[in-house]
């Protein structure tokens, strides 16, 4: 079955927005939130050849994002951080709270650091820096419709160092904070931030899944942190 694909820009509008549901209900709905229509198109069309992405809605800013995700209730919603009309800390706040089965994925720019920062507090579950290689882009698609935080591999160690308030602890409290970490659990956070999956770690220290999701459990205990996105910020900043 050809999958059915809702496209949309500012000067012009589909009436018609659709999901196919064909490919089978386990397959992953995506919404994409982006203004520039051949970065929009392109990762349509990425998405597109893979055999368990449904379909894909396009949307060019927050609002029409908002009214998208409410009609389809897609799994992921990919969203720029970089949106007009309803900024993407507003957008965010909107979908999780309307929709909490659905996953904010932000798409960003190195030097949009704060924006990342304010939509992860917002509710959003992770993101993709805008220069990721595809194989990552699609690994990291997956994970999060499998509900498993990766952030992007290439991460820069700035994103912790230049984003005022980012953390709770300051640098000698969060040095003090890793201190109480075991060796084991140092060496999962350290695969963590390095942009490793649950399975990857488990199969590095060779663990089970469940014992490597329980060391992260502990970690995040120890660092009086929220989950892997704050515990990793609090690894980088103590570096």
């Amino acid at each position: 079955m050809k999958r059915e694909i809702a496209t949309s820009n500012r000067s012009q509008r589909n009436p018609t927005h659709h999901i196919d549901t064909g490919a089978g209900s386990r397959s992953i709905r995506l919404l994409i939130v982006e203004a520039q229509r051949l970065f929009r198109q392109s990762l349509r069309v990425l998405l597109e050849r893979e055999r368990d992405i449904a379909a894909v809605v396009e949307a060019t800013d927050g609002r029409e994002a908002y009214r998208l995700a409410i009609e389809h209730k897609p799994d992921i919603v990919l969203l720029d951080v970089d949106m007009s009309d309803l900024d993407v800390e507003s957008v965010t706040k909107l979908v999780r709270k309307q929709l909490p089965d659905t996953r904010v994925l932000l798409l960003a720019r190195y030097d949009e650091d704060t924006r990342i920062v304010t939509a992860m507090r917002a509710g959003a579950f992770g993101y993709i820096l805008k220069d990721t290689d595809q194989t990552d882009f699609l690994r990291i698609i997956r994970a999060t419709a499998g509900g498993e935080h990766i952030l992007s591999p290439v991460m820069p160690e700035r994103f912790a160092r230049t984003v005022p308030g980012t953390l709770r602890q300051t640098h000698e409290e969060n040095n003090t904070r890793l201190s109480s970490l075991t060796d084991r659990e140092r060496e999962i956070l350290t695969c963590a931030a390095a942009g490793r999956s649950n399975k990857e770690i488990a199969d590095q220290l060779c663990v089970s899944i469940d014992t490597a999701k329980t060391h992260l459990h502990h970690i995040y205990q120890k660092l009086s942190v929220d989950g892997r996105v704050e515990a990793i910020l609090t690894y980088l900043k103590a570096q």
